[in-house]
């Protein structure tokens, strides 16, 4: 998988922030299997000036009349970055509803929020969300080109110039002849942070690694991956910094 899904609350109204703290755990509660990370703000300044620093979330759920920086100004900060993230309004007056679709606003609604209404707003964010992040590793094979959800793969081997991708369900698939370099093939898998090369033939995903020695990765499968002497401490700074992420 990639990185855990980032949600970010922000509302200056400390009753409220917790009262969608409280709404958006209940609705997780259905995504149980999916790695989620929630931040909460209660002051919209701190927020804008760490989206400024280009550290962003998946998924802002923002109140939009706040002291120091609004929701608006909040989400046109977002928008300078990326177009990619979900952005939902939540507020107690309707009279910004133009300028919340302007910056691309998912849903615009209004205080005191409705359960059914938040966990609707919830399910176009999550589909939105799971649908990018689960773009596929591109592949091609003799039967032409295969996309790969990343998040089945457990880790992938290079074989004589052949990349074998093996999945979670056990499934096996193997590339055609690679003419680029394995470092080149695995090069945009590897921006997402629990994909890790531990050898010079071998790239795995963290989240499926049961035991990590110094010289082996044990996956859940129970295939002993290899890790390169030159790699090893570095393999093992990054598993524990990924180990420590999910838990934070």
């Amino acid at each position: 998988m990639l990185e855990p899904m980032k949600i970010v609350i922000c509302d200056d109204s400390i009753e409220d922030l917790i009262k969608i703290e409280k709404l958006l755990r209940k609705y997780m509660d259905f995504y149980a299997d999916t790695d989620v990370r929630i931040e909460k703000f209660s002051d919209p300044v701190k927020l804008y000036d760490r989206i400024s620093k280009k550290e962003l979330a998946d998924i802002y759920i923002l109140d939009m009349i706040m002291p120091g920086k609004t929701g608006i100004d909040i989400g046109s900060q977002v928008r300078k970055f990326s177009s990619k993230n979900v952005i939902i309004y939540i507020t107690s007056s309707d009279d910004f509803a133009l300028e919340a679709y302007r910056v691309y606003a998912a849903r615009y609604l209004l205080k005191p929020v409705r359960e059914e209404d938040f966990f609707e707003a919830l399910d176009y964010a999550m589909s939105y969300k799971q649908d990018k992040r689960d773009s596929g590793f591109l592949v091609k094979t003799k039967d032409g080109f295969v996309s790969i959800p990343v998040g089945r793969i457990e880790y992938i081997e290079n074989v004589s110039r052949i990349m074998d991708i093996c999945l979670t369900d056990g499934e096996s698939i193997k590339s055609i002849f690679i003419r680029k370099s394995f470092d080149v093939e695995v090069e945009e898998l590897l921006k997402g942070n629990s994909f890790l090369q531990v050898h010079k033939s071998f790239v795995i995903n963290l989240k499926y690694v049961k035991k990590l020695t110094q010289n082996n990765a044990i996956m859940e499968s129970g295939k002993s991956i290899p890790i390169s002497k030159a790699r090893s401490a570095g393999v093992k700074r990054e598993y524990l910094l990924y180990v420590s992420e999910q838990y934070r």
